[in-house]
């Protein structure tokens, strides 16, 4: 994976050789500045793309206290929240969630997804499959392939590739605090190589986390580096913005480096680094300085949201998906969490409430609705409503029952997810749990299914298509490859 936008520079010139260096020795070499520049003129066009924002909450989310609320159930059941109308008749949900419900119209619901398992796998939410390459010759998970499953951002990189040279197609928002193993899955290429692997934009270690959240840099275990990041030290936004001195840098850099015989070529990664580095297109997808008070204030990034657990630096996040797939990114992992309340103590990022679930839901999930509803309604304004798909889900339900830490445990045989975009037809609920949300009642859903819609609003078809894993072996992208009729 890359990353970029590491601490300002100290230094007046601000890349230094080593600085260089550290982009995994790989190569920059063979273009000049004339090239470049002619290069990237020829990416300037406006041509509309299919792209997929996925919205990842990592430890389950209750869904039964968010859009599949059971009000007549038993009190141990149904938990304090209450059900609210929203703009569509007949569809009701969560109180927590007003913005959304006041968009449902733009929205659709699936309150019978099934097919998680019982632990923290998030590979289904990014792949579809339930099998992990990690995961060894586990009985309940069945054989994988050489090198592992791709993501989705994964394949559509491979099969679709780049709108723009200088925007990754595959990129993720995950956020400084988010816990290592989901920074991993969220960028996963499996057998396609890391070459397909996402783009992190936000590579911070975690002693440097700046969320004001009370937790001290001594409590918060620091996140070791990838071997496999590509890291550009010391290039800010106003670096990338200084594109003279960027690209003269390069041109010395390369001469230096070939008389040495260091540079032997560019592939895939480094024609990617490279690619953003000489132009401004994510540095401005980035910067949402531009954008007007009134949506940055929608979207909650303003000094009137207060910075509780995360608050406005990960609905920053929302904004920045907008943006990169706006600017032709084409698919966007997006993990949203805060702090949970139970664990401040001792660090953790995920909806993994086995305690204190509604004061967690209370804290959380008005964030999301903010994030979630504002990015939904600026992709509308935006004119990319039919062309960008939104999901938001994570890799299992909770328990009907609550515990006795006024909690819910892992879940997987009811989940919900709320889709947008990509032309589908929203303002619709689809399928059914039972009385006390324990399994589907009607229309039960696949998360294989949602992934066949995704790839189809990507214009990709998921029935037909195969990769070749790393052992020259053909594999279908999603198995149970039938798309959701009822949203297309």
């Amino acid at each position: 994976m890359l990353s970029i936008l590491g601490p300002r520079s100290r230094y007046c010139d601000g890349l230094s050789r080593r600085s260089f260096l550290s982009i995994g020795g790989l190569a920059m070499g063979g273009l000049g500045l004339r090239q470049v520049l002619a290069a990237e003129a020829a990416a300037k066009s406006s041509q509309p793309h299919k792209a997929v924002i996925m919205i990842l909450l990592p430890g389950g989310p209750p869904h039964q206290d968010m859009v599949d609320l059971k009000p007549t159930a038993p009190s141990e059941i149904r938990g304090p929240f209450q059900p609210i109308r929203t703009s569509v008749p007949g569809i009701d949900i969560g109180e927590m969630m007003p913005r959304t419900a006041a968009i449902m119209d733009k929205m659709a619901i699936v309150r019978s997804l099934h097919g998680g398992l019982n632990d923290h796998n998030v590979h289904i939410n990014l792949t579809g499959w339930e099998t992990h390459p990690q995961m060894g010759d586990s009985p309940f998970r069945p054989g994988f392939p050489a090198g592992g499953w791709p993501s989705l951002g994964a394949v559509v990189s491979k099969v679709q590739g780049h709108v723009h040279p200088s925007l990754p197609p595959f990129i993720s928002l995950s956020p400084p605090n988010a816990e290592s193993t989901t920074r991993a899955s969220l960028n996963q290429s499996g057998f396609l190589g890391i070459g397909h692997a996402g783009f992190e934009t936000n590579r911070k270690k975690r002693d440097e986390i700046v969320y004001k959240s009370g937790v001290s840099r001594e409590q918060v275990q620091s996140d070791a580096e990838s071997s496999a990041d590509i890291v550009l030290k010391n290039i800010t936004l106003d670096r990338l913005g200084d594109r003279k001195r960027l690209l003269a840098s390069f041109d010395r850099f390369r001469r230096d480096a070939d008389a040495r015989g260091v540079m032997d070529g560019m592939d895939t990664i480094t024609r990617q680094a490279f690619g953003i580095l000489t132009s401004s297109r994510l540095a401005n997808a980035l910067d949402f300085r531009e954008e007007p008070a009134e949506l940055l204030r929608r979207y909650g990034i303003s000094n009137a949201v207060p910075p509780v657990h995360g608050g406005p630096e990960l609905l920053k996040q929302f904004l920045v998906a907008t943006r990169l797939v706006e600017a032709g990114a084409r698919c966007v992992t997006l993990a949203f969490s805060q702090w949970p309340l139970e664990r401040m103590s001792r660090g953790g990022f995920n909806w993994d409430w086995h305690k204190e679930n509604f004061l967690n839901v209370r804290a959380t999930v008005p964030m999301l609705d903010i994030g979630l509803s504002a990015m939904v309604e600026d992709l509308h304004a935006r004119g990319l409503s039919d062309d960008v798909s939104v999901v938001v889900w994570g890799e299992f339900g909770r328990t009907p029952k609550i515990n006795g830490n006024a909690g819910r445990d892992h879940w997987p045989n009811a989940n919900m997810c709320l889709l947008a975009g990509g032309g589908m037809r929203t303002g619709q609920v689809v399928g059914s749990t039972n009385r006390l949300g324990e399994v589907p009642e009607d229309r039960p859903v696949h998360y294989r299914e949602v992934f066949a819609t995704l790839y189809h609003n990507l214009d990709i078809n998921a029935r037909l298509l195969t990769l070749q894993d790393l052992r020259g072996r053909p594999q279908y992208i999603v198995d149970q490859r039938e798309v959701i009729r009822e949203l297309l």
